[in-house]
């Protein structure tokens, strides 16, 4: 990891890279469950599921909702390569859970033949519930600060 005691992440999308800074942990939803990577983390990859990513450096703490995607564990540093990727800050959380309301509604809709479409619609619902809850950490996070 970093020389100064930090650790080294890059958070990337399809669309833009999303963060590049130095921190003292962050934590991420992964197919095994939630992990918090700390400076001299072992090496390692895994499959990054829908959730809140959590970052912190001394006192501020950030938070994002991902969807998706892939983290790698290096001896200096984190990649995230995330499907989806986004600051609690720019989250709209009215359409977030207006999202998450429409895929809801249009699941039930589905029958086992339409297997693709339903899939599609639960991996909606899973962002959406991961953007909410990255607004409503960050949120309750902001209020304990003041």
């Amino acid at each position: 990891m970093a020389d100064n005691g930090k650790i080294k992440i890059e958070i990337v999308t399809p669309e833009r890279v999303v963060a590049t800074e130095e921190v003292d942990s962050i934590t991420l939803p992964t197919q095994e469950g939630e992990i918090t990577i700390l400076r001299g983390h072992i090496p390692l990859v895994s499959v990054l599921v829908s959730g809140v990513v959590e970052t912190k450096k001394g006192e501020e703490v950030g938070i994002m909702a991902v969807s998706g995607g892939f983290v790698e564990v290096l001896s200096n540093k984190v990649i995230v390569l995330a499907d989806t990727a986004e600051y609690a800050s720019e989250i709209d959380l009215d359409r977030a859970e207006e999202a998450k309301k429409r895929a809801e509604e249009e699941k039930q809709n589905y029958t086992k033949k339409e297997q693709k479409m339903f899939a599609s619609v639960n991996v909606q619902i899973s962002k959406n519930l991961a953007r909410t809850h990255a607004v409503n950490k960050w949120k309750k996070l902001a209020q304990n600060i003041r």
